[in-house]
């Protein structure tokens, strides 16, 4: 009995120093993880073929939200940013109508900027903005009145041209406007298939939460084949970088 009891003791201690330690790692990893998730790096995934053909639906995401200046929980506020969002670059945000939703957009438009539309092509402070990454617009796509009238009322505080009297902006001829201080202007890039800043405005720049990283994993999202997730992967996007 007591050679037996003697025998157990250093097991169980040895068990216990193991569990103790196992359970350090796995908090250590757990607090690793969420600080990266937090400050650095966090997934997303496409849910919409706004941004077709640069991002595609089932395309997942590491967003890098330290550029920018990620958010501190709970207090909410943000660390020192890198540096600031550039023209050009596809961005992450808190939607303006829905800030428990991320959205994907282009930045065509920073504070000061003058930007309009005509018959489909974007010009920026005067200048046609070169935009390899468009999809086509089909110039017969417009809105219905109650949408161009709502596009009308976020514009005219921002409108820069002659006075607007009977202005009726449409989905591919509006402006020119003047992206306002600590704001920016985003468009989706197939233009046809996106709810962007046309519809609803400008984009805080509080609400910019980082920019892609990589594709790191895609498949075909709208396939109707069983398993698509496993069966339908497009390779050719894994680890490609959005641009």
């Amino acid at each position: 009995m007591t050679k037996s009891a003697s025998s157990t003791a250093p097991r169980r201690r040895a068990i216990g120093r193991w569990l103790v330690e196992w359970f350090k790692s796995i908090a250590i990893a757990l607090v690793v993880w969420m600080t990266l998730r937090t400050f650095v790096v966090e997934a997303f995934r496409i849910p919409s073929g706004s941004m077709e053909q640069t991002l595609q639906i089932g395309d997942f995401l590491f967003v890098n939200k330290f550029l920018y200046g990620a958010e501190v929980p709970l207090i909410h506020k943000r660390l020192p940013a890198v540096r600031e969002p550039e023209r050009g670059e596809i961005i992450v945000f808190d939607s303006v109508e829905d800030p428990e939703m991320k959205v994907v957009k282009r930045l065509v438009g920073l504070a000061g900027d003058t930007l309009e539309m005509r018959a489909g092509t974007l010009f920026r402070n005067g200048v046609e903005v070169d935009e390899p990454y468009a999809v086509p617009v089909d110039m017969n796509l417009g809105e219905d009145p109650l949408m161009r009238a709502r596009m009308r009322e976020w514009q005219l505080d921002a409108f820069a041209g002659t006075p607007p009297g009977r202005y009726l902006p449409d989905l591919h001829d509006w402006g020119p406007v003047v992206v306002p201080a600590d704001s920016l202007f985003v468009m989706g890039d197939n233009r046809d298939g996106s709810y962007d800043g046309r519809y609803w405005g400008f984009l805080p720049r509080s609400n910019v939460r980082g920019r892609p990283l990589l594709v790191y994993y895609s498949y075909d999202a709208e396939s109707f084949s069983r398993m698509a997730f496993l069966k339908e992967v497009r390779w050719d996007r894994v680890f490609t970088v959005p641009r």
